[in-house]
């Protein structure tokens, strides 16, 4: 329940961090000033009885999410991804929320099996290992099925994951209600929609059925896409809380020492996992969104393998084309087109001045041009781009929430691959690609076809619609009134024009 309750799960968090040492871990790779260090000590020692202790075993910042629960857990595998923005031995540390995290018992596995499959365990695998990744969901096991032999993959999810991300949710909901209420200035981040769009992203990831086919449908959009490929769902053995698939052998992406021994590249394969993001994201609009080092191996052939597709992203044709004449305009430093694209979008409000907008942008690109990687301050980045959005009164996009991150995790794996990367010399033929196939005058006559054949099948409904329109205007308007605005004839020939032109479309298509 979202209330006031969750005033103490909001306290609770903040004790552990300061309980199990986190906080200072923290404020280290942040290289916070005094004053922040004093005032964090201050407000946080006082509370630290009531923290979680966690796993004394393993390193603050990791015992200190893992005692939290999943969602905090899935931050943590966010900011693994980044070692420009808290240091490289804090995204060591936290890398191990990807897979290595505590699994649940092997009873308790196959309870889940025999309930959601009804059948025994033995009548479907022949073989079932112990867990061989745990991540905060779900568990893998390595199995073989009976019927065939073949060598699967057996997801599970764990035992009440869906009560502990409920009660993590509603704490986040009673945290946005609360960040609104004190600070009127957050709302155009609107926090709330940003949690309750999070909330839409974990219901989906805890329906094992709906990942399953997310899967198919990812697998049927990347089948032609050279050096990537995705293990095969089997739909027999699988439900809601178990799903099964190929087994994928590999090594992991996130295993730089393995993927040397086993010769790969790795600058070829950094560049290849920006390239596949971003064809995903725009020529499909369906990616893969938690595309970080733990749902990623290299196959002996050098292919990227993907799995674990409970989250994934899912934009409009309009949005992609938005997106990719933003990221066009920065690679060609054309700021001014990337403020009017701000513009026509809706993402800036009309009253503000599109030059001085322009400007601002170009204080945030003119850095990362010209440096590799290695020199650019992420951090300090988007730190500066969250001024420009509140200076311009940007709202937050509630529908690139997950383009966005995916886009700073990608970034995050691809640099621990190829330090040196820079995403801008990479995303250019792409992006360069899609626009020159989507924007211009052959997407124009694409559209205009499109619009046509979306005319034709309602042409025969377009009289009735225009009487409808007409008669509603006609009852609505006082007799004493005079009639205003366009002429009912006009409409009428509006919709014979209009029926005409979507039949000629519909002969020509």
């Amino acid at each position: 329940m979202r209330g006031p309750h969750n005033l103490w799960r909001l306290i609770a968090t903040g004790a552990t961090f300061e309980r199990t040492g986190a906080m200072k871990v923290i404020l280290d790779a942040y290289d916070a000033p005094p004053v922040l260090r004093v005032a964090a000590r201050v407000l946080g020692w006082p509370f630290q009885w009531l923290g979680l202790k966690g796993d004394p075993n393993v390193p603050p910042v990791t015992r200190a999410l893992t005692a939290l629960g999943p969602a905090y857990i899935k931050f943590g595998q966010v900011l693994s991804t980044r070692p420009d923005v808290v240091g490289p031995d804090l995204a060591r540390e936290l890398r191990v929320l990807q897979d290595k995290l505590p699994p649940f018992s092997q009873a308790e596995a196959r309870h889940a099996i025999e309930t959601e499959l009804g059948h025994p365990l033995e009548d479907i695998y022949s073989d079932f290992s112990d867990p061989v990744a745990a991540a905060s969901i779900a568990q893998v096991h390595h199995a073989r099925l009976r019927e065939t032999g073949q060598d699967v993959a057996v997801k599970i999810l764990r035992p009440g994951i869906e009560r502990a991300f409920r009660k993590d949710v509603d704490a986040f909901y009673f945290a946005a209600s609360l960040i609104e209420l004190l600070s009127p200035a957050s709302r155009r981040l609107r926090p709330s929609d940003v949690v309750e769009h999070f909330d839409g992203v974990v219901r989906a990831e805890l329906d094992l059925r709906l990942e399953a086919a997310s899967a198919s449908q990812f697998a049927s959009n990347t089948a032609t896409d050279e050096g990537f490929r995705l293990p095969s769902i089997l739909w027999m053995q699988t439900g809601r809380r178990v799903m099964t698939m190929d087994w994928v052998e590999g090594a992991p992406l996130g295993d730089n020492d393995a993927l040397d021994a086993a010769g790969h590249d790795r600058v070829v394969l950094g560049q290849r996992v920006l390239t596949l993001f971003l064809n995903h994201a725009l020529r499909d609009g369906f990616f893969h969104a938690d595309m970080h080092q733990g749902n990623l191996k290299v196959g002996p052939d050098g292919a990227i393998v993907a799995y674990d597709f409970g989250i994934m992203g899912d934009i409009d044709a309009y949005t992609r084309r938005v997106y990719a004449e933003i990221l066009f305009g920065f690679i060609r430093r054309d700021y001014q087109r990337v403020a009017e694209v701000h513009f026509e979008a809706g993402y800036v409000p009309a009253d503000r001045d599109v030059a001085e907008f322009a400007r601002a942008l170009r204080a945030v690109g003119e850095p990362i041009f010209g440096m590799d990687a290695t020199r650019i301050s992420m951090s300090r980045l988007l730190n500066y781009l969250f001024e420009v959005t509140e200076r311009f009164g940007m709202e937050t996009r509630t529908e690139l929430i997950l383009l966005q991150r995916t886009m700073v995790v990608v970034e995050g794996v691809a640099r621990s691959l190829n330090p040196s990367i820079n995403i801008w010399e990479v995303a250019q033929p792409v992006v360069q690609g899609y626009i020159g196939k989507n924007v211009g005058p052959l997407a124009l006559v694409r559209d205009l076809g499109q619009t046509a054949q979306v005319m034709a099948r309602f042409g025969p409904r377009l009289p009735q619609l225009v009487e409808r329109a007409l008669t509603d205007q006609m009852e609505a308007k006082p007799d004493s009134t005079p009639r205003r605005g366009i002429p009912g004839w006009i409409w009428g020939l509006c919709g014979i024009a209009l029926g005409a032109l979507a039949a000629c479309g519909a002969m020509t298509l």
